[in-house]
């Protein structure tokens, strides 16, 4: 049930998103959203669950450094599970024409739900996305990610979950 009332809502935010492209400006988009959707933790058979999520980049905020041009990232997810997580953390951008590849790295807290037990609320994501330019303002891609606790809780079993990616910049 919750995640129908997501899907409604992602679908509007995206329907919305989408109506304001002839407003873009060329040069002036600075703020990227990622809608997402894939399975979460799907090498465990007895929790694998359908996810949904939303993430968002502010382009203004990317800085040049040794290791690439970083950006801070928010986000959240929930699964069918009911399971959710909050997230912030950076994500370094490298580009090759339009394909792009960006590994992250996110704390956040995990609320379990009736999904799979991490171990402890603080949990760790990296990721690795790689994506692909469908216009001046979209892409198309694909992610993957680890779930991790880094070993705080009495357990840490963690969870490796695949996401397709949509990202619209404005």
């Amino acid at each position: 049930m919750y995640l129908k009332k997501i899907l409604i809502l992602f679908s509007f935010i995206a329907f919305t998103i989408s109506l304001n492209a002839e407003e873009i400006k060329k040069g002036d988009l600075n703020t990227e959203f990622n809608i997402y959707t894939g399975m979460f933790d799907y090498s465990d058979d007895g929790k694998k669950s359908t996810l949904i999520g939303f993430q968002h980049q502010n382009e203004e905020l990317n800085r040049d450094t040794l290791l690439g041009n970083l950006s801070p990232i928010t986000g959240a997810l929930i699964t069918a599970d009911n399971a959710a997580y909050v997230y912030t953390g950076v994500e370094a951008q490298y580009k090759i024409g339009s394909l792009n590849f960006n590994p992250s790295f996110a704390p956040g807290l995990y609320h379990e739900g009736d999904g799979k037990d991490l171990g402890h609320v603080l949990e760790f994501k990296t990721e690795l996305q790689i994506s692909f330019d469908m216009s001046e303002n979209s892409q198309f891609g694909f992610s993957y990610n680890h779930l991790s606790n880094a070993s705080l809780g009495s357990k840490n079993p963690g969870a490796n979950s695949y996401m397709f990616n949509f990202f619209k910049s404005f």
